[in-house]
Parts: structure tokens; sequence; C-alpha cells
């Protein structure tokens, strides 16, 4: 397949294109500037990949959780590209993205996923590998770094154990929050700090040949935090 990814749901911004022999890739840490760099690296992209938006199989976005700004920004794009030329899309987990590096650089067995997700909270999610694809056993949510041994709690024993033994850290919660995770549970610490796109092409390609891809105008955010209260200033 020829897929177009993209994602601005974190400090980063990934745009990733994969043929069935090559790949392409931008990724560049650029907090508020995403409105700015991710038409422009989505069309060099496709230039250097030869290739039309009308010749791609579909569009894969990241689709959070992290910056509401972010998700949004990425989110809309997607929707504007997919639409003109009438493409499906499929939408990843910015959390997923990080463990299927971990899996694909590290052969890791499980992965903890966390984003800082401000607000003295993270984005959060446990991905076990099964045959090379990050699959969720924790799903994505947000949560306290306090609050972790209440969410582990659930957890099968045999899964917990091996938890301790074989599962790898990804992403900026783990560099906020070291102590507090590392105490719930002592994951070995990678250098994966924010989602590349690129990785979420083994997620969605299977969603693309499966039909579980949608049309452009159902492209959806994962906010997974869906109310935020904004204490007004003193004075304002």
């Amino acid at each position: 397949m020829k897929l177009l990814a993209l994602d601005a749901a974190t400090e980063a911004c990934s745009v990733a294109i994969k043929t069935p022999t090559d790949l392409y890739e931008f990724f560049e840490v650029c907090p508020q500037q995403h409105s700015q760099k991710l038409l422009p690296a989505v069309e060099s992209l496709l230039d250097k990949a030869e290739l039309k938006l009308t010749d791609l199989d579909g569009i894969v976005y990241g689709c959070g959780p992290g910056s509401f700004t972010g998700v949004r920004i990425g989110v809309s794009v997607t929707q504007g590209l997919a639409f003109g030329a009438e493409l499906k899309v499929v939408g990843v987990s910015n959390l997923a993205m990080m463990a299927q590096e971990a899996i694909e650089r590290f052969d890791a067995k499980y992965v903890v996923s966390a984003i800082d997700a401000r607000m003295s909270e993270i984005y959060f999610a446990i991905y076990r590998n099964v045959d090379g694809q990050a699959v969720p056993i924790i799903a994505d949510l947000v949560c306290k770094p306090e609050q972790l041994a209440e969410v582990l709690a659930g957890l099968d024993k045999d899964v917990a154990h091996e938890l301790e033994s074989s599962s790898y850290a990804v992403g900026t919660g783990w560099e906020t929050y070291l102590s507090q995770l590392s105490r719930a549970i002592p994951a070995t610490q990678t250098d994966i700090s924010l989602p590349n796109v690129k990785f979420a092409f083994a997620q969605a390609e299977p969603k693309f040949t499966s039909d579980e891809a949608v049309v452009a105008e159902l492209a959806q955010p994962n906010y997974v935090r869906d109310e935020v209260t904004w204490k007004k200033l003193p004075g304002r």
C-alpha cells in the first residue's frame, strides 16, 4: 500500500510516506509550530516520493492523546487532505506509536507508554507485543501518577509479575514523573520520548486491508481527557 501518515499531537511534528519499496519521513520537535510545518512537510515528502495525493491508498493520523490543539490540527489537516483526494483514513493512538517503536527496536515484550498531560496528570497505557504488534492490555487513559497502583491492581497477577522484568518505558511522562512511575513499574528506560508517526503504519495498515478505515468526515480525535477546567488568573 501507499500511505501517508501525519501527527501533531505532541511537541513533535511528524510526517511519513510508506510505499511498497520505500519509506520517507520528516520528524522535528517544534512546539506550537505544527500549523506552519505540517503541510509543507507533507508536500515535500510527496515530491520526494514522486507521488500525488490521489496516488495514495489512504491517510494515517495521530489521533491523540496529547495537546488538544495539536490533536485538532492533525485531525483537521487529515480531513482536508483526505476529503479532497477521496481517501479513507485511520487514526492511531500516540501512545501506541511509541509502544510500536519499542517493539520494533528492542523486541519489547511489554511497553508502558506515558505522556505528560500537564495538570499533574499523565496519559497512560500498557501494550503487549503480540506477533510484533502493540496490543493494549490497559487502554489509553488519563490519571495522576500516584493513582497508578490502583490502575495496575486490575491486571492478571502473572502479567503484573512479567511487567516487572520485561517492560520498556516510553514517553515524556517518564521524564517528568520518573520516580513515581518507577515505583509502580520498574521498566527499562528508553530514548523514546515522543511519537514518530512512521511507527503508526504497522498499526494502521491492517485496518485498511480489513476495511476498517473510515471516510474523512468520520476522523475522530482521542482526547482521553474530555473536560479541562481553566482557572482564571487573579485580576483577569
